[in-house]
């Protein structure tokens, strides 16, 4: 068995994956700092939610996540069972999900058909943008004055291997915090208990020739369809 594998299982012996559902329960947090690995004990109290595999070559990789808030920002653990680093770009705002990536989609306000769409790929290369969606065209716009509070954080590990481009692994981990401050102006931001907001978590792998995507709400063929995301509800 893999590195990687060992982890999850040993992982999943202390953190049961949380059944497939509409809903993820999100717990509060005291701000704290990012190392890629998820080993802060902020996260002791965030349950997995695992992703599941709704495209491409079937095989056993799985996908999981954990989310927190705090007063300042909302965070996100995302680990993948893997076999290669396909991720060749090493710029932020490039291409990213034409390799291997993460994804997370945030529809903080249901009167708008806007919503923010963050990207991380293996290298801690990041794309963060927003985007309006009207009746299904859309584009994302990059933030401006992307500097301090409206910065996010961000770190990303690899576990069997070394962390560079077409490295053969057994697995990744990212982990990354979203500000509130970037954000604006959607709206119901920021949070407080018991505010709801619609969402999605998803990742890509390009390692076979046809792409395979994980997805904890399924979509019918864009990660853009809002409409079918899920609910974060905030505790």
């Amino acid at each position: 068995m893999h590195y990687f594998g060992i982890l999850s299982v040993f992982f999943l012996s202390i953190f049961p994956a949380m059944s497939q559902d509409t809903t993820l329960r999100v717990q509060p947090t005291d701000d704290f700092e990012l190392n890629g690995w998820g080993d802060h004990m902020a996260w002791n109290q965030a349950e997995w939610v695992s992703l599941a595999l709704e495209h491409g070559p079937k095989i056993e990789l799985t996908t999981r996540a954990k989310v927190l808030y705090s007063e300042t920002g909302i965070y996100f653990l995302m680990q993948c069972e893997d076999e290669v680093l396909t991720a060749t770009l090493t710029e932020d705002f490039a291409d990213l999900y034409n390799e291997d990536v993460v994804e997370v989609f945030l529809w903080t306000d249901e009167e708008q058909p806007l919503y923010f769409e963050y990207e991380l790929s293996p290298l801690n290369y990041e794309l963060p943008i927003m985007v309006p969606n009207w009746k299904g065209s859309f584009f994302g716009w990059r933030p401006w004055h992307y500097e301090g509070e409206r910065l996010t954080r961000h770190a990303t590990s690899v576990q069997g291997g070394a962390k560079e481009s077409m490295a053969e692994v057994s697995g990744w981990t990212a982990e990354f915090f979203i500000p509130y401050a970037l954000l604006k102006p959607l709206g119901n931001v920021p949070p407080q208990s018991g505010t709801r907001w619609r969402g999605n978590l998803y990742r890509i792998d390009y390692d076979k020739p046809e792409a395979r995507y994980w997805q904890w709400q399924p979509t019918s063929g864009s990660f853009h369809e809002y409409l079918k995301f899920g609910t974060f509800i905030f505790q």
